[in-house]
Order: C-alpha cells, then sequence, then structure tokens
C-alpha cells in the first residue's frame, strides 16, 4: 500500500510502541497500539488514480456539503483518503497560511479555521482551492510552491485529521454534483465546460453555431 509523503513519523511511532510494549510483556496495551497502527496506515494510504473523464476534478475525498455554480466544498471523514489534488492543469501562483479557529470541519462555520489557500492560473482562468483543517491535529501539508505546474489529479497536499477542502468554479463550466454526493480526489468530475458558442448546450456536429428558425428570410428550400 502506497502511503502519502511525510507518513514516516505517524507510522513508526506506534510501530516502536507496539514493538516495546510486546517485548515488555505488555500484550493488551500492545495490542492497542498495534490497532493505532492499523489506523495510522489506513488514514495515510495514498492509492495511485488516473484521470479518467474530461472536467474539473474533485481536489478530495468525502462528501459535498456545500454545491454552487461558483464553489462547491468537500467534507472529508476519517475514512476518507485525506490526499488532496489539483482540479484543473495550471501553474500555482500562490500559497498562503492563514491562522484561524479550529471548529468541527462539517459546520459552515468552520470556513474561518486555520486554513491553506491555493491559487492556480488555468486556460479558464483562476481559481482558489482551500484546504481548511478540523478541530483535531490541524495540520496541512502543501507539497506545492508559486509557480509549479501542476496536472488535472496530481498530488498538491494532505490535511490530518477531520478536514475539508474548498475550491472555486471557473465560468462557463457546468456543475455535475449535488449536496450529499459522495466524490473522490482526481477521480469525481465537479463541472464541465461548456460550449462557449452555447453555453451548455452541445453544437452537433457540422453545425455553424448559429441557429435558424424554419420560414426565415435568407432559407430556401
Amino acid at each position: 500500500m502506497k502511503l502519502a509523503k511525510d507518513s514516516r513519523g505517524w507510522i513508526s511511532v506506534p510501530i516502536i510502541l507496539t514493538a516495546a510494549l510486546a517485548a515488555a510483556g505488555n500484550w493488551y496495551i500492545s495490542a492497542a497500539a498495534f490497532m493505532g497502527l492499523l489506523f495510522m496506515i489506513f488514514f495515510h494510504r495514498d492509492p495511485d488514480r488516473l484521470p479518467q473523464s474530461e472536467g474539473m476534478l474533485s481536489p478530495a475525498d468525502g462528501r459535498i456539503i456545500q454545491a454552487t455554480p461558483e464553489k462547491v466544498t468537500v467534507f472529508m471523514g476519517f475514512g476518507d483518503v485525506h490526499v488532496n489534488r489539483s482540479p484543473l492543469d495550471g501553474t500555482i501562483i500562490s500559497v498562503e497560511q492563514r491562522k484561524g479557529t479550529h471548529l468541527p470541519a462539517f459546520l459552515n462555520r468552520s470556513c474561518q479555521n486555520q486554513q491553506n489557500r491555493i491559487r492556480i492560473d488555468t486556460e479558464d482562468g483562476e481559481i482558489q482551492l482551500c484546504q481548511i483543517t478540523g478541530t483535531f491535529v490541524r495540520e496541512i501539508i502543501c507539497y506545492v510552491k508559486p509557480g509549479d505546474h501542476v496536472l488535472r489529479g496530481e498530488r498538491i497536499g494532505m490535511i490530518r485529521f477531520g478536514s475539508r477542502v474548498e475550491t472555486t468554479i471557473p465560468r462557463g463550466y457546468k456543475l455535475q454534483v449535488a449536496i450529499g454526493d459522495s466524490v473522490r480526489a482526481g477521480k469525481t468530475v465537479l463541472a464541465i465546460k461548456c460550449n462557449s458558442e452555447l453555453p451548455g448546450v452541445p453544437v452537433a456536429s457540422g453545425s455553424s453555431g448559429v441557429l435558424v428558425s424554419s420560414g426565415s428570410p435568407g432559407v430556401t428550400s
């Protein structure tokens, strides 16, 4: 199983603790430490994923708790993969860490929590991705820096432990998810790009993109 970056310390401590307690004959406490080790391995898992559909991808695993044409928010529970990914191809403009409160991440007011704001310049305009901490541990790891080029679905960071991720939606994109939907980072499509000439309406192959009503001037049989 592949583990997330910077997770070695979180894994090695329960390994040492489990071994030391077992060697001392404290089997019950050693078993509890071993269960903690299994949880840490499960929490820090980082499966490889390749985008399979066109569109703007979810930056996080979890459940949609806010969905508007301008912004989508994903709540990550303890059982979700906590590695975050870039929704679109682009270049990192800035990475800004902000101090804040430490409310439970599923509350709307947690948008004021400690967070990391990543601005990305894409071919469809700038988007902003916010990694927001929850109540426990409150640690944000960012893998990118200004000037880095990121690919759609590429790993850009991680949050421990309960947390949420917000991303803005570029203009010209149509939302494909709703509140309550389960999503996967780098897999689930949050929004798709509408046709630039007829927003939200596909243009048939060979069409000029101009709609002409039957019997209008200029139409001959």
